[in-house]
């Protein structure tokens, strides 16, 4: 489950904990200030959660605006959504508009891969550049490889996985 923490812009009041939108709007309307006016305006902080769903409110810009649209993404998303949430607008350009509606939509190819030498490897293995007879396979200068696929490919890592995207 994950936990936010409202923290007031209003240095004379108390911030508060949540986990959902319906505990917020009830702590945010008995929230007051050291003089008594209701506080309006927080900063929402991520507490406690899963890695991915750490990586997820950064890609998403978490406020005061759009918790209660990042918490039903990060309990109704699997992880691929997430990572291609992550991908599509922290990296490819996408904005949250184009991409929240549906994570799957996005053309993006992935690969959990350490390096772009171990990507070239798993390409040559797996006959992308056609059938190369035993005998040729140590003359396969797999760094050039990688450079030439670096120019296309890109590299990121979210939750401590390492990833190797291609943004169609």
């Amino acid at each position: 489950m994950i936990k936010l923490h409202a923290q007031p812009y209003d240095i004379s009041a108390n911030g508060f904990y949540f986990e959902t939108a319906e505990e917020f709007q009830t702590k945010f309307k008995d929230n007051k200030n050291d003089y008594g006016d209701p506080v309006e305006e927080y900063e929402i902080q991520f507490i406690d959660g899963e890695d991915i769903d750490v990586d997820l409110q950064k890609a998403w810009g978490l406020n005061q605006a759009n918790y209660a649209d990042y918490l039903d993404a990060a309990s109704d998303w699997d992880e691929d959504q997430k990572i291609r949430y992550i991908i599509a607008v922290g990296e490819c350009g996408y904005s949250h508009d184009q991409v929240a509606g549906n994570p799957d939509q996005i053309d993006i190819t992935l690969y959990e891969c350490d390096s772009m030498k171990e990507l070239t490897e798993q390409f040559v293995d797996e006959g992308l550049y056609g059938d190369i007879p035993k005998s040729l396979e140590f003359y396969i200068d797999y760094e050039a490889i990688a450079r030439d696929l670096s120019i296309e490919y890109s590299q990121t890592t979210i939750a401590g996985t390492h990833y190797i995207f291609l943004c169609a």
